[in-house]
């Protein structure tokens, strides 16, 4: 790499443009709204639910007149937090018989995640709407990484709220009918979850800093930052 070239910062590499009014805008112009939903467990219903359900989900597929993206994550999670609040428990209380049974079930859950992997499994169903510029790519891998020349992020926004609303009522509606409930992620959810995605390890100790109504923090912070030609003799001001 030549002296003063910039190196780009992680924020450029990724497809996110912007986390606003409950949307993700994407980079190559389209908008994202994300319900998180919860699960049935098919194996536990009868042969005729479990047929019905299957008739019931696809009716819904039936129903689409737009793409959906279905994400399940599994995510390991750090219980060190809970443990610490058993312990908080068992010194707050002055009653043994509670003492003892405190303690029971900390070497319980202690054994249990000794053993097994103690996972948290969320759901997901993505809604887009493809914004107003088809961008003229070479492949289809720069699809969703080339940002349009004429893209503008507000009226993306708009549109993307018109559009958005009767795509996300119709399924919710079809996803009750199945026995789902689903709720739309707020722009601090979706901050948070990206926030989580992209810094599995640091966000089980700490949660994004992030407001609702602005947020200046990158998604993804660079382990070492870019130099730039002419700023490595000046790191005294670095905290201005």
């Amino acid at each position: 790499m030549t002296k003063g070239t910039k190196i780009p910062s992680t924020q450029e590499h990724l497809d996110i443009e912007d986390v606003r009014d409950n949307i993700v805008v994407l980079k190559n112009g389209t908008s994202v709204a994300i319900l998180q939903t919860t699960a049935i467990n098919f194996d536990l219903l009868a042969e005729s639910e479990q047929d019905a359900m299957i008739f019931a989900f696809a009716g819904l597929l039936n129903s689409l007149t737009y793409p959906i993206q279905i994400f399940i994550r599994s995510k390991r999670m750090d219980i060190s937090n809970y443990i610490v609040r058993l312990e908080q428990a068992k010194r707050n209380t002055h009653n043994q018989n509670i003492v003892t049974q405190i303690e029971k079930y900390e070497n319980f859950i202690k054994n249990l995640v000794s053993k097994n992997q103690v996972l948290d499994k969320r759901f997901y169903v993505s809604i887009p709407d493809f914004g107003l510029v088809i961008p003229k790519m070479s492949s289809l891998g720069g699809m969703f990484h080339s940002r349009p020349q004429d893209m503008n992020k507000w009226q993306v926004l708009e549109r993307a709220k018109v559009n958005l609303q009767p795509k996300i009522d119709h399924l919710i509606k079809q996803l009750g009918k199945i026995g789902i409930r689903a709720i739309r992620l707020s722009t601090r959810e979706l901050v948070e979850l990206f926030y989580d995605l992209y810094n599995p390890e640091v966000a089980r100790e700490q949660k994004a800093a992030l407001g609702t109504e602005e947020y200046t923090t990158p998604i993804v912070e660079p382990q070492i930052a870019p130099l730039v030609s002419g700023q490595e003799g000046n790191s005294g001001d670095a905290g201005e």
